[in-house]
């Protein structure tokens, strides 16, 4: 029985290992459809790059430059591709800013990879060498980096400058940075015992207006409701407001269940209409009473929060109204005119009213708004319209100010500043390259195609400017062979290269060491799959 056993034993194994191709196949797919997105949006990086037009499934188009918005949009299918689109995800949640290049460099590092892999050297080889690699590349970076005073507004406003110059609305940076610089700086709270500050962007809303040009656009240091006050004839601007927030509505009671009621006569119809004014009538006397003169209505889900009678009743004892405030907005509102929502007629008393010293309707061809400013109880909050000249406009321009405001946010989180155009990536490639010379066995071609890789930056900055970019990679090495000239990078108004501290082109420490960071991660999790499994639904 013996030889028959192994005989067995024999086949088993060689049924198991036939197939020795399949992870390798396996990692090509992988590799190549990841590479494909980022292909997809290389063209879209740096200051000359280009724009894609999206047109969803209802026929509604955007134009953006946005990385992030534009693989959110893209219809991905293969489970690889999908990581980058979640890698530019992660990066925009982590920075804000730097979704294209996090994508671009992953691409890189995928490519490099590849090469790797046919030189016959393992993934989990390849993987290690990428993350020793990585925390050299960080140690380059943080190196070449400069402090920066979070009172500085000029250091802050660099910042905001450099990443707006790679949009759509470029040529109104001007305008859009001072306001990012203004609105963080407003709501950033000091980190006890730290470096740096908190910010959270929820307390900056920015509100998008069709009318006007982007250069319209403007900061309000207070409250804008985008929609009109829903009195007929009463007031539309109050000074000395008193303002409540009520969350229940001032409409005829709707029982617990669907029902009919049946009126016979006159009478009996007459006494409904009756108790309906009544019951209203009620409820506005306790809102004078209060001496509210501004009243802020929740949108209701069951029914309408405002019924004719009552906006009748409201203009007589001049109180403007507005409805429908959204129930995600609530918290914002609270913390902006430093209220609480009032849940019943029982609450709504003087003590619960806030103070505000202006609240006005702003009449405008687009439509009407209101803008209350002055609220001196209020929390750190601003608010930013933004306008323009068409919907697809001002959602750029909105995306644009918003990936300014994070990167603003980056440097008050972590404040240090480096310079961009390239200039980091190329620095932390030379300083690879050096490195690899000396590293012993599979390293020596790790850390070489990590800094090859991390010259993709600079390259398809140069590409996308329509300079040569072999020339350009080649004289920024020479550049950062010398350690006088850490700061050169791609300067793609002159068409060369030169130092970008002098050219006052500065990025975030924080959004290069999250785009490396993360690319390395992504690319690191691809190259450890070596097989896709189908669950059964």
């Amino acid at each position: 029985m013996a030889p028959k056993a192994g005989g067995d034993s024999a086949k088993v194994n060689s049924s198991v290992y036939k197939d020795k191709s399949k992870p390798t196949d396996i990692r090509l797919s992988n590799i190549n459809a990841a590479k494909a997105v980022s292909d997809a949006i290389r063209t879209s990086l740096g200051p000359r790059g280009m724009d894609k037009m999206i047109q969803a499934a209802n026929g509604e188009v955007t134009i953006t430059n946005d990385g992030a918005t534009i693989l959110k949009q893209m219809s991905v299918i293969h489970p690889a591709a999908k990581m980058l689109v979640e890698l530019s995800r992660a990066q925009d949640i982590e920075a804000g800013d730097g979704t294209t290049s996090v994508v671009v460099i992953a691409g890189a590092l995928l490519d490099a990879a590849e090469k790797l892999l046919q030189k016959g050297i393992h993934p989990t080889v390849i993987s290690d060498g990428f993350q020793k690699a990585l925390q050299m590349a960080l140690q380059v970076i943080e190196g070449m980096s400069t402090p920066v005073d979070l009172s500085n507004e000029d250091a802050l406003l660099k910042a905001a400058a450099t990443s707006l110059n790679s949009k759509v609305v470029s040529q109104h940076s001007t305008i859009l940075a001072p306001i990012a610089v203004q609105a963080i700086r407003a709501v950033m709270e000091p980190v006890p015992n730290g470096v740096g500050a908190r910010v959270d962007l929820r307390d900056v809303k920015v509100i998008e207006r069709i009318g006007g040009t982007v250069e319209d656009t403007e900061l309000v240091q207070g409250l804008v409701i985008p929609h009109r006050a829903s009195n007929v004839n009463g007031p539309h601007r109050i000074e000395k407001a008193k303002v409540g927030l009520i969350q229940f509505c001032i409409s005829p009671p709707k029982t617990d269940m669907d029902h009919n009621v049946i009126v016979s006569d006159y009478a009996a119809m007459d006494r409904v209409l009756k108790e309906e004014r009544q019951y209203i009538l009620n409820i506005v006397k306790q809102i004078k009473k209060a001496g509210c003169n501004v009243l802020l209505v929740q949108k209701s889900i069951l029914r309408d929060a405002l019924s004719d009678l009552a906006i009748h009743f409201l203009d007589k004892i001049k109180t403007m109204v507005i409805k429908d405030i959204e129930r995600e907005d609530i918290e914002f509102v609270c913390k902006t005119l430093g209220c609480r929502p009032i849940a019943s007629l029982d609450h709504f008393t003087a003590e619960n009213l806030v103070n505000v010293d202006l609240v006005e309707e702003v009449n405008e061809p687009s439509g009407k708004y209101i803008k209350m400013t002055g609220c001196a109880g209020g929390g750190k909050t601003v608010s930013v319209l933004v306008r323009g000249t068409s919907s697809a406009v001002v959602a750029e321009a909105a995306r644009s100010l918003h990936d300014a405001l994070c990167a603003v946010r980056c440097v008050a989180r972590r404040p240090a500043l480096l310079p961009g155009g390239g200039a980091p990536e190329a620095a932390a490639a030379a300083a690879l390259a050096r490195a690899a010379i000396a590293a012993p066995g599979a390293d020596h071609y790790c850390l070489r195609a990590y800094s090859d890789a991390l010259e993709v930056i600079p390259s398809t900055l140069a590409e996308n400017a329509g300079l040569n970019p072999i020339e350009t990679v080649t004289e920024l090495r020479a550049a950062h062979a010398s350690t006088s000239c850490a700061g050169s990078g791609v300067n793609v108004r002159r068409g060369r290269v030169t130092d970008m501290r002098h050219e006052n082109v500065l990025q975030p420490l924080h959004v290069t060491s999250s785009a490396l960071g993360l690319a390395t991660e992504t690319v690191r999790a691809i190259l450890k799959i070596d097989d896709i499994v189908n669950t059964i639904n």
